[in-house]
């Protein structure tokens, strides 16, 4: 293993989650922190803590300078981004490689390739990945010419930022008329959001779900795909509750999407574990985006397959071949998984502050990944989750009834928490019987607030 030293640059779940994979491997780690996150549960437990600044996350986790320095000074030879910060950020990759440190990623190359939607959606149509009917490259200002793309496609249409995500920069258009107002409004906050003005255009799926496929690939031209989740239960266009495998997915079908996805990797010299995300309607998958870096979501694949998916991170970035082959994975039971979040369950305004009680669930298939505890402070600063609760079974009915299982024995107190919301979830009869869009949860916390 050439990793003698890993610096995880996040904070949070993930961090720690990081530095458990590395310890299993015997990899020293550093943990860079801000000066809000001294009592992080990975901080206390690395081999070496570095503060790299302030609360701020500009000052600190997006601090490109101060990450290189602190793997400099600090002897790590690779650098692990976890997910959100700088995990997906060209610049910081190829930064990170240019000055001998090993990127635990994909290439700097890979991650522009995918960053942009549209360069992305080429290069899928070009591996034959099923794509939403589109524009295929970013809309010119000739607005008759933009016209005649959504006419072909046929309305509603929806706009995208080209190098955007979260929900920001989309508007949906529902006829001619507002098309042109719509463009230009998406390219304003695509540039607000994203500095980058480009926006697109594809048809707008009414009742889609959220069907994503995960792969491994090594840098010597391997790769597999390790199923699908479901993540079709958002909010605000974020996702809520994850599972795997998705509820009516065939073994045919996942075969085929995954073949797919893997031939892809092998186009464009895919390095590391990715997330193909498609919407998946009337027996179609459609490719929406890449995510080239570990999603929030995995713990529901490694649960069914077996598969640590961050020690595969580890090893790949090492230069090792996968010690898998496609025969390899077999899907087994049913994983289910909850975004625990410090936020109160019907508003969802954010409440940090001191956790005065803290009991973790347990039980058979219960799986907790949290840094909190008893005495922890959730800071202000940064995204409000502070933990995942994902339970296993045979099936999914026994997977949920673990769930809500281990969900009423859960205990966080002195902040709010989504736990009554999660449970709330589980035990509607939409979520039971499986299959909803990405519109469900929504319209149901509309029902429930008496706003129809």
């Amino acid at each position: 293993m050439m990793l003698d030293k890993v610096l995880i640059a996040n904070r949070g779940e993930i961090a720690l989650r990081i530095l458990r994979a590395c310890r299993q491997m015997d990899i020293p780690v550093v943990a860079a922190y801000s000066t809000a996150d001294r009592d992080q549960k990975h901080v206390l437990l690395a081999e070496e803590a570095v503060c790299i600044g302030p609360p701020s996350s500009a000052q600190s986790y997006l601090n490109m300078a101060v990450l290189m320095s602190t793997a400099e000074v600090s002897g790590a030879t690779a650098i692990h981004p976890g997910y959100g910060f700088l995990s997906e950020n060209a610049d910081f990759a190829e930064s990170v490689e240019q000055s001998g440190f090993i990127f635990i990623g994909p290439r700097a190359e890979t991650i522009r390739l995918m960053g942009d939607k549209t360069s992305a959606i080429q290069e899928m149509q070009a591996a034959g990945v099923p794509c939403v009917p589109g524009s295929g490259k970013p809309l010119t200002a000739d607005d008759t010419e933009n016209r005649k793309i959504a006419d072909r496609i046929g309305y509603p249409v929806i706009i995208k930022a080209a190098g955007g995500g979260g929900g920001r920069g989309m508007h949906v258009v529902y006829e001619a008329s507002a098309l042109a107002g719509a463009i230009d409004m998406a390219r304003r906050e695509a540039s607000s959001f994203f500095g980058n003005p480009s926006v697109y255009m594809e048809k707008y799926l009414e009742l889609p779900r959220h069907i994503e496929i995960q792969v491994l690939a090594d840098e010597h031209g391997n790769a597999i795909h390790l199923g699908e989740r479901d993540c079709s239960p958002q909010r605000r266009h974020q996702k809520v509750v994850e599972e795997s495998p998705a509820p009516g997915i065939t073994p045919e079908q996942r075969a085929e999407i995954g073949e797919l996805c893997v031939a892809a990797c092998k186009r464009i010299g895919y390095r590391g574990a990715g997330t193909f995300e498609f919407l998946y309607e009337n027996g179609e998958f459609h490719f929406i985006e890449m995510n080239t870096r570990i999603q929030v979501e995995h713990p529901v694949t490694e649960m069914v397959t077996g598969v640590d998916l961050v020690a595969e991170q580890l090893r790949i970035a090492a230069g090792e071949k996968l010690q898998y082959t496609q025969d390899d994975i077999v899907i087994r039971g049913h994983a289910i998984e909850c975004r625990v979040n410090a936020e109160h369950p019907e508003t969802f305004t954010p409440s940090p502050g001191k956790i005065t009680q803290y009991h973790s669930p347990g039980g058979p298939g219960i799986r907790m990944d949290s840094h909190i505890y008893t005495g922890y402070s959730v800071p202000p600063y940064y995204d409000s989750l502070i933990g995942k609760l994902i339970a296993y079974g045979d099936d999914r009915d026994a997977a949920r009834a673990r769930l809500d299982m281990a969900l009423s024995e859960m205990i966080i107190e002195g902040i709010q928490s989504n736990l009554s919301l999660h449970q709330w979830i589980i035990n509607d009869p939409d979520f039971a019987a499986g299959g909803m869009s990405i519109h469900w949860l929504e319209k149901r916390l509309r029902q429930r607030a008496g706003r129809g």
